[in-house]
């Protein structure tokens, strides 16, 4: 059996690390400006921000485990942290060692239940892809397992032995600082830490049950069947398992050398193009999107041509461990995104951000759709290309504006819209770096043109609706009137003040809170005047004001 030591010191590393920058953030962002010293925490923010990114790239990298998924994770929520993260966490990829391949080879055959020369008739040791969580190596089957299922060359994801402790251990530690984060104000406002921990762990989760992936990996096969743009490996299953999958070798020219593509006779703008519109389909057609969508994850196979005249080329995905699904909810404010961005209506697209559950419903937007109509006026309809053109000064004071604007508001990405905003961040990188003219707008054109059109037959059916729902309501109208009147002359008729009440007691407490911060001025105030004449009272009034300051900062609110 492992030693847990090692667990319990990796735990306590992650905890630190946390605990440091938690006392840093407080110590700048809270109490300096309360004591009349928010110059010096504007001045060295940047700077502050950036080393805090780049000492965790690299725990993140010395640790590997979660803690490298945890850096790609929140590199996305640019709604949570400050750019300068999420631009150092950004290029975060697994850049940990490949496990021994004896440790890989017990590991496998205690899955399988057999030595690796009994499951498969060749097996490289050095593997294709070393990732935090696993490692993938070739291999080929045996004659009996290629005759039942018609593959030859296969590729086996093996996971790194200890995994699932190291995943329990690194959960543990992020639950732990989720709960410190959510007692400071100025995060609980703005983010539900423990629910975002909780849905990264379910995420981390399923990417370690292989079988998981697996059934996803079917699953949009079964999607785009009839699509032949598009392909997925076939699983052998005689040889998977939770910690050991087995799949078709499908490995040909990885969607970003375009040198490769080039030599192949494919130009890469139509890979461009056929890639986002396929990504677009996942979106909007199957509701079920491959959410790690990155340059390793896709191939773009040719294929030879025949009587049919299939397409010369098809995208073929590969690892289906982070898949989004899109609920109804989510994907009718994505519907009314895709209509406001098309007719380059900035409260339209407020209204998109209300209905996924970005804004609030009561969140005053005026300066919101100010930017994003100056956003529209400016930039709208632009390619990548033609924004090169852009004097970089007017794009870094626009983005600058409009980055305080969103950062002002309560702005938090649902849940199941974070893995969803990674696969169009990295769909859209792609598409950019195929084509320097790439336009989103165009792939996106047919899908808006769609639905204003479908918008069109669902505003006649919303009126019939309400049309019905009128009618009932004034039918029930009377009724309800006179049952009312007769509740009132009985004097049952009942008022709840419970939240004026509570509205009250907030009150109180804040102001006991302002108190205590006075108390804490006056107290440190008092000891910095005596250290000199009395300097065992100065230091003890010093020493003492602590505690009011604890409460002024950290007290219930």
């Amino acid at each position: 059996m492992r030693s847990a030591q090692p667990y319990r010191a990796r735990y306590r590393r992650i905890l630190r690390f946390a605990a440091r920058a938690f006392v840093q953030i407080w110590w700048f962002e809270l109490i300096l400006p309360r004591l009349g010293f928010a110059h010096v925490a504007d001045r060295t923010r940047d700077s502050r921000m950036l080393a805090l990114a780049r000492r965790f790239r690299t725990l993140a990298v010395d640790l590997g485990g979660l803690m490298i998924k945890v850096g790609q994770f929140m590199s996305s929520r640019l709604d949570v942290l400050p750019p300068e993260i999420t631009a150092e966490l950004t290029g975060l990829q697994d850049e940990v060692p490949a496990e021994r391949f004896e440790d890989i080879r017990r590991a496998a055959e205690a899955e399988l239940g057999m030595p690796l020369e009994r499951a498969y008739a060749s097996f490289d040791p050095v593997p294709v892809a070393a990732a935090s969580l696993g490692q993938a190596h070739r291999a080929t089957l045996t004659e009996a397992d290629a005759a039942d299922t018609g593959l030859a060359r296969v590729v086996v994801k093996v996971q790194r032995p200890g995994i699932d402790e190291i995943v329990a251990v690194d959960l543990d530690a992020l639950r732990r600082i989720a709960r410190w984060a959510m007692r400071v104000h100025v995060v609980r406002s703005r983010v539900d830490a423990p629910a975002l921990v909780e849905e990264f762990a379910q995420t981390s989760l399923e990417e370690i049950d292989y079988l998981h992936e697996a059934a996803n990996a079917e699953r949009f096969a079964e999607n785009f069947a009839t699509d032949a743009r598009v392909a997925a490996p076939a699983i052998v299953w005689e040889r998977s398992t939770r910690r050991v999958l087995t799949l078709e070798d499908v490995t040909a020219i990885k969607i970003n050398d375009t040198a490769a593509l080039r030599d192949a006779g494919i130009n890469p703008a139509d890979v461009a193009t056929v890639f986002a519109e396929v990504m677009l389909d996942q979106v909007f057609t199957h509701s079920f999107v491959h959410a790690d969508p990155h340059p390793g994850n896709i191939f773009v196979t040719p294929v030879a041509p025949g009587s049919l005249s299939p397409p010369k080329w098809r995208l073929t995905f590969i690892d289906f461990g982070m898949m989004a699904e899109v609920p109804d909810g989510i994907r009718s404010g994505l519907r009314t995104l895709v209509i406001a961005v098309a007719a380059r209506d900035s409260r339209g697209l407020v209204t998109a951000a209300q209905q996924i559950g970005v804004l609030l419903p009561s969140t005053n937007t005026a300066e919101l759709e100010r930017a994003l109509t100056v956003l529209f006026a400016r930039f709208g309809g632009m390619g990548f290309n033609e924004l090169k053109n852009v004097d970089p000064r007017e794009l870094q004071d626009f983005g600058r504006e409009f980055g305080e604007t969103i950062r002002a508001l309560p702005v938090q990405l649902p849940e199941k819209l974070l893995l969803l905003l990674r696969a169009v961040s990295l769909t859209s990188g792609m598409c950019s770096s195929l084509d320097a003219t790439f336009n989103i707008w165009e792939p996106v054109q047919p899908y808006a043109d769609k639905l204003v059109r479908d918008e069109g037959g669902n505003v006649l059916k919303d009126l019939g609706a309400q049309t019905v729902s009128n009618a009932s309501i004034l039918w029930r109208l009377p009724n309800r009137v006179e049952a009312t009147l007769d509740r009132l002359d009985a004097g049952s008729i009942t008022f709840d003040i419970s939240s004026l009440e509570h509205r009250l007691d907030k009150i109180i407490r804040v102001a006991f809170r302002a108190v205590s911060a006075v108390l804490f001025g006056g107290m440190l105030i008092g000891g910095v005047l005596l250290l000199t004449p009395v300097t065992w009272l100065g230091v003890t009034l010093m020493c003492t004001s602590v505690v009011p300051l604890l409460h002024a900062v950290f007290g219930k609110r």
